[in-house]
């Protein structure tokens, strides 16, 4: 009887050790698996126009930053004064800030420094807002995916500061005027564009896109149907890649674009009017200027000094001061013009002064002074730089060619 019971206390003991390796094992499998949670996307009211406080732009902005999901911030006042710094628009999951549909006004005068929107989360869109008389940039990019849209940046001393680490960021339908800039890239960023926005009146430059070295590894900003007005600068561009094509450019003041280094194409712009320069390319490595429509211009149409490797292609110049200038190339690597149609030029169709750039199938039809003038440079107790262009079936009409150079290549032809 002894035996049997000890036995039947065996088996129990088994029992109940199995029971809780089955248990233990199933807790491991529940605990093993995360829970299945569902962010839902939430808007967040604006409703006080105030600095700070319940309701104001200040309090959603730290709201969407805790958020786990995506959010929309909706500013449903007229005007937000802001005194002090605003947080950063910063969240994983993405935020839409969006103003009324007339636009909603935010007035930085108060602000002391710092932008007025720093957007460091990704995946952030900004909609018909107004941002006015702000000391430093109006809208800070360090982040990627970017989209501002519809709005205008006015009086500050820079509409939008997209910095080194920032990519994919549009730029479109906004209005940028009476700031000192527009928009300023700090590098190349991947696949960004500036397209379809209207820049007027900004002090130094529409676009500045400026850096102090190249990079083997930028890529190519778009900047295409926009439209420069009355800019001291509409566009310069430095060592970044730029692709400036089909914009508009009306009575700049000093240049309607100025690049400088390596990696610009200027395609297809119509360039009207002003006390400037039309299209200069100083100290360019490989610059293309193709297919653009110059007019009225007071000074140079084309100026070409410094460079090397630059292609003037297939423009068209009417009634402006100068034509095509060529200033001192780069005698490695000599630039051409080529195919372009120069009419009315008010002094001089093209100038070539110590540089020898390729001229090929260029017309210059009724210059006022001369079709083709070409001169050495001497400089100040320096060696005399000979010009000696290379012409090749060129038609100048009836206008004269003045040639105050001890010569020109040997291939020359001259019409």
């Amino acid at each position: 009887m002894a035996i049997r019971r000890r036995s039947v206390v065996a088996a129990a003991v088994f029992v109940l050790l199995a029971a809780l390796v089955a248990a233990g094992h199933w807790y491991e499998t529940q605990r093993a698996q995360p829970l299945q949670t569902t962010a839902k996307a939430v808007t967040v009211h604006v409703t006080n126009a105030g600095d700070r406080g319940p309701g104001t732009l200040r309090e959603a902005l730290f709201i969407v930053a805790a958020a786990s999901g995506p959010n929309t911030i909706s500013l449903e006042v007229p005007e937000i004064r802001v005194e002090t710094a605003l947080p950063p628009l910063v969240n994983g999951h993405g935020v839409r800030l969006v103003g009324q549909p007339s636009g909603t006004h935010i007035d930085a005068q108060l602000l002391n420094s710092g932008p007025v929107l720093d957007v460091s989360g990704p995946n952030t869109s900004i909609e018909t807002i107004t941002i006015s008389r702000c000391p430093a940039a109006g809208i800070l990019v360090r982040t990627v995916q970017f989209r501002l849209s519809g709005s205008t940046i006015e009086s500050c001393d820079v509409g939008v500061e997209v910095a080194e680490n920032a990519s994919n960021t549009l730029l479109e339908r906004n209005r940028f005027t009476h700031n000192r800039l527009g928009v300023r890239f700090g590098a190349s960023g991947h696949n960004s564009a500036v397209a379809n926005n209207e820049f007027t009146e900004n002090k130094d430059a529409g676009l500045w896109a400026v850096r102090s070295a190249t990079d083997s590894h930028d890529e190519v900003i778009g900047i295409h149907d926009n439209k420069f007005t009355e800019e001291t600068a509409g566009i310069v561009a430095g060592n970044i890649p730029v692709l400036i094509q089909g914009n508009d450019f009306i009575n700049a003041h000093e240049s309607d674009v100025h690049v400088v280094g390596a990696g610009a194409v200027i395609k297809g712009n119509r360039i009207n009017g002003g006390a400037s320069m039309g299209i200069v390319a100083e100290n360019a490595r490989g610059a293309i200027i193709d297919d653009n429509e110059l007019e009225g211009l007071t000074a140079y149409g084309v100026m070409v000094r410094g460079s090397s490797n630059t292609l003037v292609r297939s423009n068209r110049l009417h009634n402006c001061g100068y034509g095509l200038a060529f200033v001192l190339g780069d005698t490695r690597g000599v630039s051409t013009a080529v195919d372009n149609t120069i009419i009315e030029a008010k002094f001089n169709g093209i100038d070539v002064i110590g540089d020898s750039p390729i001229l090929r199938r260029n017309q210059v039809l009724r210059a006022h002074a001369y079709a083709l003038h070409i001169e050495d440079f001497q400089p100040p107790n320096g060696q005399k730089v000979q010009s000696q262009p290379f012409l090749d079936n060129n038609n100048f009409g009836n206008s004269p060619v003045s040639r105050n150079s001890a010569s020109v290549a040997a291939q020359n032809t001259l019409r």
